[in-house]
């Protein structure tokens, strides 16, 4: 296996959740819209400015996700989270400081037996993120 990334799909806002995310873990940042993209010259106005692709690569983090199809209702999941290993003790408190605020916090951010810090939450986008700082 090469590799193994999370792919979100959102209902009409993938732009802004990925511009979030770009803000909060920075890296490279590509997206098209569905104007952008071939095949989509006759697609309902509404739809246009959705996001058909969108790309964050950050050293070994990769985050993709686009807009649904138009049609397709998105139905938010629970049964995942996204998992984040930080690299220090910085990197985990600016994490969990951006995306928890207007999120949902389930662990707030603190020592665990198998973590120096490990947090669980929901952003405000509906999606779950594990940070975790493993002990040394």
């Amino acid at each position: 296996m090469k590799s193994m990334n999370a792919y979100l799909i959102f209902e009409g806002n993938c732009r802004q959740a990925m511009e979030f995310y770009k803000q909060s873990f920075g890296g490279e940042f590509s997206m098209m819209s569905y104007a952008q993209a071939p095949g989509c010259g006759n697609m309902d106005s509404k739809y246009k400015d959705w996001v058909i692709h969108a790309r964050i690569t950050h050293k070994n983090f990769v985050l993709m996700a686009s807009d649904t199809r138009p049609g397709m209702p998105v139905t938010r999941g629970n049964g995942f989270h996204i998992s984040v290993d930080c690299e220090n003790l910085e990197e985990i408190e600016r994490l969990y400081k951006a995306l928890s605020d207007k999120g949902e916090i389930f662990m707030p951010l603190g020592e665990t037996f198998f973590a120096q810090r490990f947090a669980m939450l929901t952003d405000q986008f509906g999606t779950k993120w594990m940070l975790n700082l493993e002990k040394k």
